[in-house]
């Protein structure tokens, strides 16, 4: 296969080769050559299209984006019907999958489509030879390239076989232009007196570069402000994110043209029509420069409709249209799935066909019992996007939107068009789209003046409507689809995200952060304590985090919503009356706000209004047949929710509830146990006569929703005599803890009748059997200290099946301080004995639970001897520096968190 250029029959060389030629209308130009004899291509795009019926549709597409991209309008139209007419030939009648091959130069553009079946031969036109009837089955795609093409021809080889056209750009003098005919005064597009046309550079990134004062007279930024910014922080594009063309797509077009929203300073959404086209400057950098004008001054920048004059036979199947087709002139060419796209422009092409003032479309819901607002244009503000009619009160002068209708004065018969009321329309027209009998929406055309349609324009724009309205219930579909699919990957992940936290504030504030933005432009979220109380403000997020604080205040200022556990989503008016309340205030006073809004910025009423001003809904947080809570969710001015995102909201408002429920559960559960953990410890250790240093760390395992385990105590016994412990229930829970607390007060209570240590453990031990079923096991260290006169202190201890003591000397050397002795809680009849110990100036008595010498790394374990070790470092530390670094050497032991609670008691006599 040659690569570039396939040679074609334009020499004598090329001429003894196997491609085919066509009659020549004009002979090419010496500028068409370089030195070579080839011309000089500038730019080149490909794409391979599936042997699929839809795939005729989609490479006209690719050929008018990529023309109308280079700029080559004026051959479009040509390049799209011959084009159509070669793929058609590839993918339907030979069956096979065709690539469409785009080739710029400085005069023009050189098309080929490929496909792999060499051995379907074309029909060939000799020179001189006369076109067959263009009445025949076959051959027309031939007959047009003959027609219209500068030069075509067919070459063959033994993959595949390449038909290839070319199209000169048409000559005109520097500085012509397509011009539309002259028109009277009356009959001219109406603009403001001083036409504003913002001019916007946008970089690769999508930041603003560049912006020109009409940008800040349209939209109240100044240039400071917005350079820097994305562009789509301020565009307020009508699609339905995740589905469709938006901003940051278009802007990566070589060429793109149609109608969206810039927020403006106040927050309200001014309407424009845009032209973007994507440049490069000389060190290759590409941007794109964007011309904005408001939307109903679109004429200063739209390119006028091309409409084909030639006839151009008839579709290649019968079911796939040609370029020429009604089809194809009234909507243009958006992408097949794109029904944002395709709406808009059906709405903007029927304005333009009936030369309308505006021009709206309705898609019906599921059941067809109500119409829902997805496009319109010409509408003022207050048309609010996806705002519902019902189907019988729509427009028809049989009352329903099932009909074609036309009202030639809506003064006549008031509110036979909702959406229209209070827009000062008079004159409209609208017919149903039906795909198979089955009404799928609404297509409706108005004007201010009177008596401008009658049934004629009906037929019109119903035959329009006919055409397009299969394909648009296949988008409708295929959007569906797409959301379904989308909300079910979104409550997956919600699942998993509120599952992951117990923590009731981050439960709090995840239900928020999953529904702004995806589903709300804010969202509030009220909790309910206890049934019968009043609802509580707990968290507040908007999309733009500068109005969260106002929106908090204009909350806090309006009455919560009632918590009915009715199911589904009802509207709340409350907020919106409040801000435009506010506003209307701000706006009439233009002053500070009075004294019961002191709290709300007049700088920021009207942002806040417009922000808070559209559709506001709540849902019941409903867990265990109780309201917890309330979900509010809020849109900005002049927009609703659509029905998709109700149900997707309840759905997540069902979860949210139980996993808010189950954080509250918990919270609770764990402040009882935090709470009886803390009355198991002592509150605060006692000071000690003759200096003696005393310090202790503990540290439980788990997340705090566990008691029992370790305890330790310090306590006074007379004067001069102190009691200390530390032990280990078995087990953790209510029955651990019911030990730990009866062993805790028992000691101080025992010693404190004067009873010695072993005395005291053994009746503690048959306290502890006692309890029967409910006792538990205890390892127990008890000793009595007495600090002398001589510096040192006297230990009595008796440990009952607990980790052994260690005693740290100055010298460095540690030696256990007792001897093992059985447990308590196991056996009736305990002889328990306590050993002296002498503590000299600098000695350290360590005592830990086994939470300590237990603590593991895969098959190590730091045991009695580990500990030792660590003790041996310890020498010339106070007590506490003692506790710290034997609780440092245990924490760096294993990089797993501990799984047993831990306690550390180091005593130390000072030198």
């Amino acid at each position: 296969m040659p690569t570039g250029i396939p040679p074609g029959p334009e020499s004598p060389a090329e001429a003894g080769s196997t491609t085919a030629v066509a009659t020549q209308r004009t002979p090419e130009r010496p500028a068409d050559r370089t030195s070579m004899g080839r011309p000089v291509i500038t730019a080149r795009a490909a794409a391979t299209f599936e042997p699929v019926g839809r795939s005729v549709a989609t490479a006209r597409a690719f050929v008018r984006d990529t023309l109308q991209g280079w700029g080559l309008a004026d051959i479009v139209d040509d390049a799209v019907v011959l084009t159509s007419e070669l793929v058609t030939n590839a993918v339907v009648h030979a069956g096979t999958s065709a690539e469409v091959l785009c080739l710029r130069d400085e005069d023009g553009v050189r098309i080929e489509v490929i496909d792999r079946y060499p051995e379907r031969e074309l029909p060939l036109l000799e020179p001189g030879q006369q076109p067959a009837s263009p009445d025949r089955e076959g051959g027309r795609g031939l007959l047009l390239c003959a027609a219209l093409a500068t030069r075509w021809g067919v070459d063959y080889t033994a993959a595949d076989k390449r038909v290839w056209f070319r199209l000169n750009l048409p000559e005109r003098p520097v500085g012509t232009r397509t011009a539309g005919p002259a028109l009277p005064d009356n009959a001219l597009p109406l603009t403001d007196t001083r036409v504003h046309v913002a001019v916007i550079q946008v970089d690769r990134s999508g930041a603003i570069s560049a912006w020109n004062e009409d940008a800040t007279e349209l939209f109240d930024y100044p240039a400071e402000q917005v350079i820097g910014k994305p562009l789509t922080d301020l565009a307020a594009w009508p699609h339905t994110p995740g589905t469709g063309t938006g901003v940051a797509e278009a802007l990566r077009l070589s060429r793109w043209e149609g109608s969206y929203g810039m927020r403006g300073a106040d927050g309200r959404t001014i309407p424009v029509y845009a032209s973007h086209l994507r440049v490069r400057d000389s060190d290759g950098e590409p941007s794109t420069v964007c011309l904005l004008v408001r939307e109903h001054e679109r004429a200063i920048l739209q390119s006028p409709p091309r409409v084909h004059a030639r006839d151009t036979g008839t579709a290649s199947d019968g079911n796939e249209p040609t370029a020429a087709d009604p089809f194809e002139v009234f909507i243009g060419s958006p992408a097949p799935d794109d029904l944002d796209g395709l709406l808009q422009r059906t709405v903007e092409r029927a304005r333009d066909m009936l030369d309308g003032d505006a021009a709206y479309l309705l898609l019906a819901t599921d059941d067809e019992t109500e119409l829902e607002v997805r496009a319109s244009t010409g509408l003022p503000s207050a048309r609010q996007r996806f705002a519902r009619v019902p189907v019988e009160a729509g427009s028809g002068r049989y009352g329903s939107a099932r009909m074609p209708s036309v009202h030639e004065d809506l003064t006549v018969v008031p509110g036979a068009v909702p959406l229209l009321a209070g827009t000062g329309m008079r004159s409209v027209v609208t017919v149903p789209l039906k795909v198979e009998g089955r009404l799928t929406g609404s297509l409706g055309v108005a004007t201010e003046a009177p008596g401008r349609y009658t049934n004629e324009e009906a037929l019109r724009l119903q035959f329009a409507a006919d055409r397009i309205a299969l394909a648009v219930e296949r988008a409708r579909l295929t959007e569906l689809e797409r959301l379904r699919r989308g909300s079910l990957s979104f409550l997956v992940e919600a699942s998993d995200l509120l599952a992951g936290t117990l923590d009731r504030d981050q439960t709090l504030a995840l239900m928020a952060q999953m529904t702004v933005p995806t589903l709300a432009t804010w969202c509030a979220v009220y909790t309910v304590a206890e049934p019968g109380s009043e609802p509580k403000l707990s968290y507040v997020l908007h999309e733009d985090e500068d109005r969260i604080d106002n929106l908090k205040a204009l909350l806090a200022k309006v009455d919560p919503p009632e918590p009915v556990p009715t199911p589904g989503a009802r509207v709340w008016t409350a907020p919106t009356d409040a801000a435009h309340s506010a506003a209307l205030r701000t706006s009439l006073r233009s002053v500070v706000m009075s004294e019961e809004d002191h709290h709300l910025s007049p700088g920021t009423t009207l942002a806040t209004a417009a922000a808070v001003g559209g559709e506001t809904v709540v849902l019941p947080l409903v867990a265990r047949n109780r309201v917890i809570g309330m979900l509010t969710l809020g849109k900005p001015t002049d927009e609703r929710f659509r029905q998709e995102i109700l149900e997707l909201a309840e759905d997540l408002s069902r979860r949210a509830a139980l996993a808010l429920d189950n954080a509250r559960l918990y919270s609770e559960r764990t402040a009882i146990s935090q709470s009886l953990q803390r009355s198991l410890l002592p509150p605060e250790l006692p000071e000690v006569s003759g200096g003696v240093e005393v310090d202790v760390i503990y540290r439980a395992a788990g997340e705090g929703n566990e008691v029992g385990g370790d305890f330790y105590d310090l306590f006074e016994i007379r004067d001069g005599i102190y009691g200390f412990a530390i032990g280990d229930v078995c087990g953790t829970g209510p029955e651990a803890a019911a030990v730990t607390g009866l062993a805790r007060h028992a000691l101080r209570l025992l010693a404190r009748e004067g009873l010695g240590g072993p005395a005291v453990l053994e009746r503690l031990n048959t306290a502890i059997l006692d309890e029967g079923a409910r006792s538990r096991f205890l390892t127990l260290l008890y000793g009595e200290m007495r600090p002398q006169e001589d510096g040192s202190a006297e230990l009595k201890v008796v440990c009952a099946g607990h980790p052994l003591p260690l005693r740290l000397r100055q010298d460095g050397t540690v030696e256990p301080a007792a001897d093992p002795q059985p447990l308590l809680g196991v056996m009736d009849d305990l002889e328990l004995y306590e050993q002296t110990v002498v503590l000299d100036p600098g000695d350290v008595l360590l005592c830990v639970t086994d939470g300590v010498t237990e603590r593991r790394e895969g098959t190590r374990m730091l045991g009695d001897d580990g500990l030792a070790d660590v003790l041996t470092t310890c020498t010339g530390l106070t007590a506490g520096a003692v506790a710290a670094r034997i609780m440092r050497a245990v924490e760096r032991f294993a990089n797993d968190a501990p799984s047993d609670d831990m306690a550390i008691l180091a005593m130390r006599v000072p030198e």
